[in-house]
């Protein structure tokens, strides 16, 4: 028995595996830059929550047709996993915006008419007094008596007025200068340096590759361990199989034969796929309506989009068993007339609410994609 050769064989269920792969990965990570981005500015105003719970209910029964249809565990998990992620950040956004599913943005406060009045007041005017009267208009004031000279212990003697009057500056007895102090310079920081300035464009390019570099590594490395783990585990098992296998028998691995048609699986699949067609609409309507993509972040779309790309190609990348074993038989055992072309459209077929899910899905991402780009100059107008 020879050893298994330790290339790599890209045929179609390595392709298939490398891409779920790095779509497993990219799912993983894909709430994370939202998630950041609404606590780095502390709002999020930039998010739909029609969009959030629209795609929380499709996460639900995505766990629904999983679980009926009988697919891989691993994604049913992850499809657990995606449901707890939409949790976490729509009570993000609730605790940013109050209970509310209105997607406008909370109303500034606007100062009292009267503190409107009182600063209108303080600012000095062309028909402002030269000096400002501070004294309350209901309480007369009092003349100082002559009797009021001799005694030293009050507060107005004529050596403290001469004393205040010493102290006055000169400037102010012009009638162009009006006697009003100056303003203080504020010792807190102006308002405009505390807003959170967004990055360049040639940074974010840089950043969001470098991270999707990095995440689609991750899902390849991920790959290449797994399957050099089975080797391990299994040294022998293809030359095993290739030796002494009944060329005759049904394959029991074979997905399209052994697949079926489970009635409510398809029925929240289709559910599903609706679902995370419609959650796109109201985040493409609120960033029409604002003319802006601020505060949404760039990353949560981008592995959004590869993760959708890379699924549809490995539910694509798909091989019927008769096709695989065509060359390993001397007795010519292979697809007869027409049985591939059966295998695959019958494994298209189940899976054809969860293409359509994710290849429309991806489609909507674009257009978010496209709005990133029309609305550009109002965020660096921002900046």
């Amino acid at each position: 028995m020879s050893p298994p050769s330790s290339g790599l064989n890209l045929d179609f269920e390595a392709v298939s595996g490398i891409c779920g792969s790095i779509s497993i990965a990219c799912w993983v990570v894909v709430f994370s830059p939202q998630i950041i981005e609404n606590f780095r500015r502390s709002s999020a105003d930039g998010l739909s929550l029609i969009f959030i719970i629209v795609w929380l209910l499709g996460d639900v029964f995505n766990i629904l047709g999983a679980v009926l249809q009988g697919v891989l565990p691993t994604m049913t998990i992850l499809a657990v996993y995606y449901t707890l992620a939409d949790i976490v950040l729509l009570g993000q956004c609730f605790y940013y915006r109050g209970f509310t599913l209105s997607d406008a943005p909370a109303s500034k406060k606007t100062p009292p008419a009267a503190d409107e009045e009182a600063v209108e007041e303080a600012l000095p005017t062309e028909e402002s007094s030269l000096i400002p009267n501070k004294r309350p208009s209901s309480t007369p004031p009092t003349r100082p008596s002559i009797a009021d000279a001799d005694r030293p212990s009050v507060r107005g003697s004529f050596s403290s007025l001469h004393s205040h009057l010493s102290n006055v500056d000169a400037t102010h007895l012009s009638p162009a200068t009006p006697l009003v102090s100056p303003p203080k310079p504020s010792t807190y920081p102006p308002a405009e340096n505390t807003v959170l300035k967004p990055a360049s464009a040639f940074s974010t390019l840089v950043f969001n590759t470098g991270a999707l570099i990095l995440v689609c590594a991750a899902g390849v490395l991920g790959w290449w361990l797994s399957t050099r783990s089975q080797h391990r585990q299994y040294p022998h098992h293809h030359d095993h199989y290739d030796r002494h296998r009944d060329y005759s028998a049904p394959s029991t691995n074979d997905s399209s034969e052994s697949m079926h048609f489970d009635l409510w699986g398809q029925i929240f699949g289709y559910l599903c796929a609706a679902l995370y067609l419609g959650s796109r609409i109201p985040q493409l309507l609120l960033n029409y309506r604002r003319k802006s993509t601020e505060g949404v972040s760039m990353l949560f779309f981008l592995f959004a989009c590869v993760g959708n790309l890379t699924y549809v190609m490995s539910i694509f990348a798909y091989e019927p068993s008769c096709a695989r074993l065509q060359g390993l038989s001397s007795d010519g055992y292979g697809c007869e007339r027409g049985e591939w072309g059966e295998g695959y459209g019958r494994y298209i077929l189940v899976n054809a609410s969860w293409l359509i899910g994710s290849a429309g899905t991806l489609l909507l991402d674009l257009a978010i994609f496209g709005q990133f780009w029309i609305y550009r100059d109002s965020a660096q107008r921002a900046a």
